[in-house]
């Protein structure tokens, strides 16, 4: 056989290589055109997708400034937290990391993938880490650090941490903080997702000087968005810290003196308006919402009968009851409606109209003038000479006092109570005013209504001669370095009474306390001079007999209990207002003993410092 015959190409071989070459030809067109096309026509894109996927920009969130009391022992601090977050970008599949991460960290990862959709949903930038998981323990951090190579995109990031060294102490002041809301970040400009903000208290209402100046940082990352190396660096710029008027052994000794009871305890200088102590009970402990609160937790708060969340020194709205003859006896003398020395019969009631207005006291008191009537707090003769003022004279000198409006002090929600008036009562109900209404407002009970800060600072107008400061809290503000930053300036506002109704009103407060006759004996301090007024105000008007037992009552149904103070009398350092929610008794029994103890550490300790036990109550969750 011919050897050309023996090579002959197989039959449609020819045709099937020319097929082969359009192929070939046809896959190489498409892919210089491709090329072309990344490299050429979207070649700024991806480089600067490239780049972002090499070096991006880390913002470093400002730390927190810190909390101190008046002493300068610190309240707030700032501590190291573990995050677990995660750069989607990186994972590729988010969903199966987490799965994986899950795994290894035998927990459910719910939260982790609700944060994730949650960021997912919102405008978050390319490449900004998504918390999954806050304040983890160690095991979790070890976990986690180990397996990088496994979990593309998650990493732990360290950042500062919100933590109360006293737990509840002084919580309704000091407040709380929490991650920021969708609805804070449309309303809010500087913050992103995960961010942590004030949301009650001090920390909400000065948010703007306690965040300090977000800096940033730009990075190296590998493959998987691990950190390699700082390429340039913009140093945050901390918060201012506060240094409170709070004085910290104080406040803790109005704590334990307030006990496992519901109310409030203000205890204010009155030469200059400084808080000195604030309790309200219950409370809550501000740590379990800088670690975020769970959904249980919070509906347990909130559905808490006893109202945990409420700051009851500046929220809570009762009635005044008998420390609201301060007013009124104030009115008294002002308007010569009576001479101090005239008496007026108490035999236990006074009838008006077609009612009988009854006296704390059965049997009465007797002849009494004015001095003796606040000593005793006899409600006739306030009945007497309330009718004589008239409600809006009465108003009139309630509002000089800064009652019915807030005090002004730099808390959010703080509530202004009720002063009725003639024009109040007929824009609110369309009625007129009754004469038998004003029995009532001179005693402190009807339409009017007072918080525990507004009582504090009605007696510590009385005991500054009629000079009333708008309550604060704030003693300095500082920066990192200790320089002063301005904080707002105190406000005064006379009274615009006669020095001898200070006078007389001063001595008949303190006989209420050191005489013998005087309702609020209890109060009583060794070697010190202490003035008070003791008060009882009714949580709901009884159908029964005013004299019923009121520990058979329900609780809701039993009395307020009020003592308001301030002592030294003649030098007056500190001003108490204590009231004991549904005390069951009245505020001689009850509220008078509480702020006799808050007076003895405070003249125990003065220049003093209090027991450290901040080891003890460090919160390390």
């Amino acid at each position: 056989m011919p050897l050309s015959s023996q090579r002959e190409a197989p039959a449609g071989f020819s045709r099937r290589l020319a097929v082969a070459m359009v192929v070939v030809v046809g896959a190489f067109t498409f892919l210089i055109a491709r090329l072309w096309h990344l490299q050429v026509g979207e070649g700024d894109y991806h480089r600067t997708l490239s780049e972002n996927n090499r070096v991006r920009l880390k913002r470093v969130n400002a730390t927190r400034g810190l909390i101190y009391d008046r002493t300068g022992r610190l309240l707030v601090e700032n501590r190291p937290s573990f995050d677990v977050v995660m750069v989607p970008e990186d994972a590729r599949r988010p969903q199966e990391v987490l799965s994986r991460l899950g795994g290894f960290l035998q927990q459910d990862v719910t939260d982790a993938r609700e944060a994730l959709a949650s960021a997912s949903a919102s405008h978050r930038p390319p490449f900004e880490n998504v918390v999954l998981r806050r304040d983890v323990d160690w095991d979790t951090l070890v976990a986690v650090e180990t397996r990088q190579i496994e979990l593309p995109g998650v990493s732990m990031q360290i950042g500062p941490r919100r933590n109360y060294l006293y737990g509840t102490l002084a919580a309704h002041m000091l407040g709380y903080v929490g991650e920021v809301s969708v609805d804070e970040l449309q309303k809010l400009s500087g913050y992103q997702m995960g961010d942590t903000i004030g949301k009650y208290g001090l920390e909400k209402y000065w948010e703007d000087r306690l965040r300090g100046e977000n800096g940033g940082q730009q990075i190296e990352v590998d493959a998987f968005g691990r950190k390699l190396r700082v390429l340039d660096e913009v140093p945050e710029q901390p918060g201012a810290n506060i240094h409170l008027t709070i004085d910290l052994g104080l406040q803790q000794a109005a704590e334990a003196a307030m006990g496992d009871r519901e109310g409030s305890i203000v205890v204010l200088n009155p030469n200059d308006g400084g808080v000195l102590a604030m309790v309200s009970k219950p409370a809550f402990d501000p740590n379990v919402f800088a670690r975020g609160i769970d959904e249980d937790e919070w509906h347990s708060l909130v559905t808490d009968p006893l109202h945990p969340l409420s700051n009851k020194a500046i929220q809570g709205q009762y009635p005044p009851g008998s420390t609201f003859k301060i007013v009124v006896a104030t009115a008294a003398l002002e308007e010569n409606i009576i001479n101090p020395a005239q008496r007026v019969f108490c035999g236990g009631s006074m009838h008006f109209g077609n009612h009988e207005f009854h006296c704390w006291k059965k049997g009465g008191h007797g002849w009494v003038n004015l001095h003796e009537a606040i000593v005793g707090s006899c409600d006739v003769y306030f009945y007497t000479i309330g009718q004589r003022l008239g409600v809006d004279t009465i108003a009139e000198y309630a509002h000089r006092y800064g009652l019915g409006k807030p005090t002004g002090i730099p808390l959010d929600h703080e509530r202004g109570g009720t002063i009725p008036d003639t024009r109040w009562k007929q824009q609110r109900y369309g009625e007129p005013w009754y004469s038998g209404e004003t029995l009532s407002v001179a005693v402190g009970q009807g339409y009017v209504t007072a918080s525990p800060l507004q009582m504090a600072n009605v007696i510590a107008t009385v005991a500054a001669n009629g000079v009333r400061h708008r309550p604060h809290y704030i003693e300095k503000m500082s920066g990192p370095e200790g320089e002063p930053v301005a904080a707002a300036p105190d406000e005064v506002t006379k009274l615009g009474v006669r020095a001898n109704t200070m006078r007389q009103l001063q001595a008949a407060l303190r006989d209420v306390v050191e005489s013998d006759h005087g309702t609020g004996k209890k109060a009583r301090v060794d070697g010190i001079d202490v003035a008070g007024k003791t008060g009882t105000s009714q949580a709901v008007r009884l159908k029964t007999d005013h004299k019923v037992n009121q520990q058979l009552l329900p609780r809701e149904q039993r009395d307020h209990a009020w003592f308001v103070s301030f002592a030294p009398v003649g030098a007056p350092e500190v001003a108490v207002a204590c009231l004991i929610e549904h005390a069951g008794g009245g505020g001689g029994a009850m509220a008078a003993p509480v702020v006799q103890q808050v007076l003895s550490y405070y003249f125990s300790h003065k220049g003093g410092q209090p027991p450290d036990d901040r080891q003890e109550a460090r919160v390390t969750h």
